[in-house]
């Protein structure tokens, strides 16, 4: 006996129909389980760039611990703080480099920046505006929240404090400035500086330096650590013995700041004797018994003399 076989022609556009929807339903399910698959991918990265950013402020908040204990704890556990801090910045970078997009550096337009009050803060700006990049680009700098100058070029900037219970401060994105800061207070933040001069009466706790070049710094502090800084002359007067970093052609010197009220703010920041430790530099990148290439002390026929920032001319509105 012979198989019925279906010959009729009005079979064979209902198959095309079926295989139709077959078709649309897998790129359906192919458009759905792709759609799922990103906002997977959004979401991991989402919770990966919360926890970078966490760890970020965690290691922050460990740097600014150490600084502000740095005066109570023996040289050495300074020292080997600092150098696990660093490690653990260096390992946090690199893991931020290879996992998520970099974003390339901007300032904000300085026409349309919201001004904010920076308390006792003079400010002296020529018409020049703009800042050369290329220090930002080097490297990525979480630049702290706390009060003070940023993106600023040409200009003399001025801030008095009051006691030395005031906290931190930044100077961050400077170009061709000159900064006069007196008074005393917990902790400084420097970032991206050139061609700046910059003058700072006692600090409690820690400097931390990161970025210099062509600059001239005059300051005091119980600690100082110097990241990726060039072509710079440092006069310190510092309790522990300053630490340096990826840094070249760097020099050091005594401190010659004069303002009225100095004295009694070095001692009340228990800076007023001198240690000499401005000429016992520490390179943590040079590891042999020689003296390290990366710094040296500055020629007294190179040093200026004493400079008195009370005798500076300054602007005469009061902010």
């Amino acid at each position: 006996m012979e198989e019925n076989q279906s010959n009729n022609p009005a079979d064979k556009p209902q198959d095309t129909i079926a295989q139709k929807k077959h078709a649309a339903m897998i790129e359906r399910l192919s458009n759905l389980h792709q759609s799922r698959l990103q906002q997977a991918v959004s979401q991991s990265k989402a919770n990966l760039k919360s926890d970078l950013d966490q760890l970020s402020i965690s290691i922050s908040e460990l740097e600014k611990l150490v600084a502000e204990n740095s005066y109570f704890l023996p040289s050495y556990e300074v020292r080997a703080s600092l150098k696990t801090i660093s490690d653990l910045k260096a390992t946090l970078e690199s893991v931020n480099y290879e996992l998520l997009p970099k974003k390339k550096f901007s300032f904000r337009n300085k026409s349309t920046a919201a001004k904010k009050d920076q308390g006792n803060v003079v400010t002296i700006e020529n018409e020049n505006s703009g800042f050369d990049s290329v220090l930002a680009e080097k490297c990525s700098i979480q630049v702290r929240d706390s009060p003070g100058f940023r993106n600023k070029e040409g200009v003399i900037l001025v801030k008095s404090f009051g006691s030395s219970k005031e906290g931190d401060f930044t100077l961050s994105d400077l170009n061709s400035c000159e900064v006069r800061v007196t008074g005393c207070f917990r902790a400084l933040y420097v970032h991206r500086l050139r061609n700046c001069r910059v003058y700072v009466g006692p600090v409690m706790g820690s400097i931390l330096i990161e970025q210099a070049e062509d600059c001239l710094f005059m300051m005091a502090s119980h600690q100082m650590r110097i990241h990726h800084a060039k072509k710079t002359d440092f006069y310190l007067r510092v309790r522990s013995r300053p630490i340096i970093e990826d840094c070249n052609s760097v020099r050091f010197a005594p401190y010659l700041l004069r303002y009225e009220g100095i004295d009694k703010d070095l001692k009340d920041s228990s800076l007023d004797e001198e240690t000499g430790n401005w000429a016992n530099v520490d390179d943590f990148k040079w590891l042999r018994a020689v003296q390290s290439p990366n710094w040296s002390i500055l020629p007294e026929e190179e040093r200026v003399s004493a400079v008195n920032i009370s005798n500076l001319e300054t602007p005469s509105d009061d902010i």
